[in-house]
């Protein structure tokens, strides 16, 4: 019944298979790739037809996890997938950036391409799977494509790349997470995050990423010489080198000055002038022949392009008149918000970016939902580009996918440099806004949210700048151009993102307009970006050279205490009363974990002082002989309770308030009177008898016993306990009923005696006189 097509090959010490023919069949091309136990179909579905007034290529890529594929089920109300997370979001970007330049130039056909994931072992990264799946289709569609491209990532551990590395295992063994996607001949596509890694480090593994990769690409081109699908006739493309230089007798001279303004407004009004020339000289046509007008006016951005290219290729002369690895003018200044965290106000040229830092305690913590189950992030980074950074009118208020990938990709330079959250207990949250943009403003984000985090006193380990890198490629010729303006990354053809400290890179990310570049150009390029990215570092320590010693004024303090975990459920209390009694109280924000590690939060160091002090009381044991400060909790016939230590209770008899004789012990004192006390005995369980005479109780000093010892005799109440401990029962019922303890804890009590009744015999020995 099914036409099955496969393909397998072991790879990365598993197998990875590719299927089609029996799944999704009426889509254009639909291939299931397998990987380990994950199993991801991509199907790819094409428009027949360009719409009318079509100008551009409307591919979309779309991915998808499925929870069931880890065999979980939704959280939230409506229990199904819903919008695109982050990771969707962020693995759609990555699988459409390395296929989008192979299309053909004035192909504007529709194309989805959609990746969802069936299966995941939760070892092996769907995201991998899905490029190749999404190649695989397209190759074995008809379409257009000029790939198969193949995709892999890599680990770097003790020294050696690893291929495919477990979802685990990338950063708790190694120092690298890079991806790659690569045609047979050159590299197309680069992302990564990596502990400062050298440059020959970073290389290395793009190369052995691209070389792994053509495996991949072998077995996508076996399996389109079994089932691919009869390629589309395309319109002959036309001539129009005739056309482009009239056309450049026209305005090439108004092009040519016009991008050799350095101000941006002025240029694009210099250029839009130019056009609105070509207009006019082409009017006629726009009635007698609409089609051809448009056409011709197309060409005015390819003028553009060779008029720029060719400057900067054959002259060296770049747009604002900058050498090919001259970085623009730096500007950089912190503590420029008067109540956030941190802020600095970062300036490179026309780009600008407002970076703040937030720190909050553990409940601000990201939760994340994914095929990996529930999980925690405590550092997030937000970068907005509102329309104003470029003077246009547009969207405001939604998150484009360009603006989640910038953001990841300035959080990949920062967080290798972050301190363990052991050392700096605070969730991080950076916010990047772009206030203006020529070039690179995912770099500025970079370089601003490094500076706004040592403002608010991250101690991160070292401060971190980002360089975007140029390339102007004709045959084999070509040129690298470092910090970029706009018009240089849209004209031309490669934009290659470093970052980095002086130690080492951070992060790279490439994204290439052609059909891929080599060795020799990735090689310089990441050399010219080390020395522009410590040229911008320098610009940075002028403005702060590192962390500021202590997190400002405004952001709440963290301590942490470690406590033993037998003591855990004496902290939280029966249904979490302690605990919440304690924030409550004390008005501190108390955390803890399975492992006994606290964290008391609290803008008011009192407020966090108390709360330790308060749950050191309740760890802690008592130490027969120490002087302790305590508060009177409940008065009795034969004595008071106090509480000390935070959470115990102890008790004075009435003997043991002064050395003179006291008839009452409201004499002495009274419910929620400070005093100062002594431990004399803790009994075999756990009941505490405290002294107040021995104590001066002004001072806290301990005072020289003078009374006589008495005879030690039998019998007794209880004399109090732990607080936390269960409601108890009364005295016994001897000839006077025992110690009463608190409230809190009823545990005491004498033993049962003879006769209800009963006179002095039967009294408990403390309680007679002397």
């Amino acid at each position: 019944m099914f036409d099955k097509k496969t393909v397998s090959i072991e790879w990365g010490g598993k197998t990875l298979t590719l299927e089609t023919g029996q799944i999704a069949r009426q889509a254009d091309g639909a291939v299931l790739a397998t990987y380990g136990e994950t199993v991801v179909l991509c199907a790819v579905t094409a428009a027949k037809s360009v719409k009318e007034g079509q100008d551009f290529f409307p591919l979309t890529v779309h991915y998808q996890e499925k929870f069931s594929a880890a065999g979980r089920i939704p959280g939230g109300f409506f229990k199904r997938e819903g919008r695109a997370t982050e990771k969707e979001t962020l693995t759609s970007r990555l699988m459409d950036r390395p296929v989008r330049p192979l299309f053909p130039e004035g192909f504007y056909n529709e194309i989805n391409v959609i990746a969802q994931v069936l299966s995941y072992d939760g070892e092996t990264e769907p995201d991998i799977v899905a490029m190749i799946a999404a190649s695989a289709a397209l190759t074995i569609s008809g379409l257009p494509f000029m790939g198969p491209i193949g995709a892999a990532r890599v680990g770097f551990v003790d020294g050696d790349y690893v291929l495919n590395p477990s979802v685990n295992t990338i950063f708790d063994e190694g120092r690298l997470d890079l991806v790659v996607a690569a045609t047979n001949d050159a590299v197309m596509m680069v992302e990564s995050e990596a502990k400062e890694l050298t440059e020959e480090e970073m290389l290395g593994a793009v190369m052995f990423a691209h070389e792994e990769s053509r495996k991949v690409i072998g077995a996508i081109i076996e399996l389109a010489e079994q089932a691919a699908k009869d390629p589309w006739e395309l319109d002959k493309v036309e001539d129009k080198s005739a056309t482009l230089e009239e056309l450049r007798g026209v305005i090439g001279d108004d092009l040519a000055a016009a991008y050799k303004i350095t101000d941006k407004s002025a240029r694009q009004d210099a250029v839009n002038a130019a056009r609105e020339k070509a207009r006019d000289h082409y009017a006629d046509l726009s009635e007698s022949d609409p089609a051809e007008y448009m056409g011709r006016l197309k060409l005015v951005k390819k003028l553009e392009s060779d008029i720029v290219r060719k400057a900067i290729l054959k002259d060296g002369q770049r747009i604002d008149g900058r050498k090919t690895d001259q970085v623009r003018p730096i500007e950089a200044m912190v503590g420029l918000l008067p109540r956030t965290h941190g802020s600095a106000l970062f300036t490179r040229g026309e780009t600008q970016a407002i970076c703040t830092t937030t720190l909050g305690t553990k409940d601000a913590e990201q939760m994340i939902d994914g095929l990996e189950g529930l999980s925690y992030n405590h550092f997030m980074l937000h970068y907005n580009f509102p329309p104003y950074s470029v003077g246009e009118v547009g969207r405001f208020g939604f998150t484009s996918r360009r603006e989640t990938g910038h953001g990841k990709l300035a959080w990949r330079a920062l967080h290798p440099v972050l301190p363990t959250h052991e050392d700096f207990p605070y969730t991080i949250r950076i916010l990047s806004d772009i206030t203006e943009s020529n070039g690179s403003s995912s770099m500025a984000t970079v370089c601003g949210g490094c500076l706004s985090m040592m403002d608010a006193g991250v101690p991160i380990e070292r401060p971190v700048s980002g360089i975007a890198m140029g390339l102007i490629l004709e045959g084999d010729d070509f040129t690298v151009l470092s910090d970029i303006l706009g018009d240089e990354d849209h004209l031309g053809d490669m934009d290659f993102k470093v970052a980095g400290s002086e130690k080492g890179i951070t992060s790279l990310q490439m994204d290439i307009k052609v059909a891929g570049i080599t060795k020799e150009i990735m090689e310089t390029a990441l050399e010219q970006a080390k020395a522009g990215r410590a040229h911008i570092l320098g610009e940075m320590t002028k403005a702060l050279s590192g962390a500021r010693g202590e997190v400002s004024k405004h952001a709440p303090r963290i301590e942490t205490m470690q406590i033993d975990k037998s003591k855990i459920r004496d902290v939280i209390g029966t249904g979490g009363k302690v605990i919440r009694e304690i924030v409550a109280e004390t008005g501190a924000k108390v955390d803890i974990d399975d492992e006994g590690t606290i964290k008391i939060s609290s803008s008011n160091a009192d407020e966090i002082a108390a709360a330790k002090a308060w749950i050191e009381g309740i760890v802690e044991e008592a130490e027969v002989g120490k002087i302790y400060n305590g508060k009177v909790v409940n008065i009795v016939d034969f004595g008071a309770f106090v509480n000390f230590m935070g959470g115990k209770d102890g008790l004075v008899h009435v003997s043991e308030m002064k050395n003179e004789r006291v008839e009452k012990p409201t004499d002495v004192v009274s419910e929620g009177q400070d005093v100062k006390v002594k431990v004399l005995e803790i009994d075999q369980r756990g009941k505490v008898r405290l002294s107040m005479r021995v104590v001066d109780q002004e001072t806290g000093e301990e005072l020289e016993d003078t009374r006589p010892p008495r005879e030690k005799r039998e019998g007794g109440g209880g004399r109090g306990g732990d607080r936390r401990g269960p409601r108890g029962g009364g005295g016994g019922r001897g000839g006077d009923r025992g110690g009463r303890g608190p409230r809190r804890d009823r545990d005491g009590g004498g033993d049962n005696g003879g006769n209800k009744g009963g006179g002095d015999d039967h009294m408990p020995a403390f309680l007679k006189d002397d």
